[in-house]
């Protein structure tokens, strides 16, 4: 019989490392949302790290922005952005305040509150696609721009937090390139997941978006 998730919240210290060490330790850790209609939970099992001015596939490669402010901190706080004119994605950021750096969150299980991420994603055609992909997860948890700079830290009244969750063991953990990023960073091995599990998205490359004539 496997253990209950654990569910004490991630401290601030547990953000405040290399992006690259947080990335992998937060598969299988547990998302809080905690929504108007009542909380979301999701077992995330897909991130991507972003390693800010020495990334080039980061938004922060050319420094601060209005827009990608929150990527610098303090750490164990949330960075969402808007992409395409379409979707939202949620970001948690890491390392020390000042020096930009963030794990995105690709992908997860919906643990808690189906009903309510199925509300919001009327297009899955199982519970296994409500958190499929970063668009997808944002959408099921009705993130946007609102709860950018959000504290993941701050408690049972912040809208979003993380739990210890079942933290996966090494040898289950899977990484490779970034999925859809272009130029110098597209291939940086910087994205973690779960081996064999699927609620994983698939490895997609770039591809550059048509312009309409």
């Amino acid at each position: 019989m496997s253990a209950r998730p654990d569910r004490t919240p991630l401290p601030r210290d547990f953000f405040d490392r290399p992006v690259l060490d947080v990335a992998p330790d937060l598969l299988g850790r547990t998302l809080v949302r905690r929504t108007a209609e009542g909380p979301i939970e999701l077992r995330i099992t897909e991130v991507e790290a972003y390693e800010g001015q020495a990334d080039p596939g980061s938004h922060a490669y050319r420094g601060r922005t209005a827009r990608n402010a929150s990527m610098f901190g303090p750490p164990g706080h949330a960075y969402v952005y808007f992409i395409y004119g379409m979707w939202f994605s949620l970001n948690l950021v890491c390392g020390p305040e000042g020096r930009a750096s963030g794990v995105l969150l690709r992908a997860g299980e919906i643990t808690l509150g189906a009903d309510l991420a199925a509300k919001r994603r009327l297009s899955a055609r199982n519970p296994r696609e409500l958190a499929k992909g970063p668009a997808r997860l944002a959408a099921a948890l009705e993130v946007d721009r609102a709860l950018d700079g959000t504290d993941l830290c701050a408690g049972p009244d912040s809208p979003l937090s993380v739990l210890a969750g079942t933290p996966t063991p090494p040898d289950l953990v899977s990484n490779g390139p970034r999925t859809g990023v272009s130029g110098d960073g597209a291939h940086h091995p910087y994205r973690f997941w779960i081996a064999g599990d699927p609620t994983v998205s698939p490895y997609r490359p770039h591809a550059p978006r048509r312009r309409s004539t």
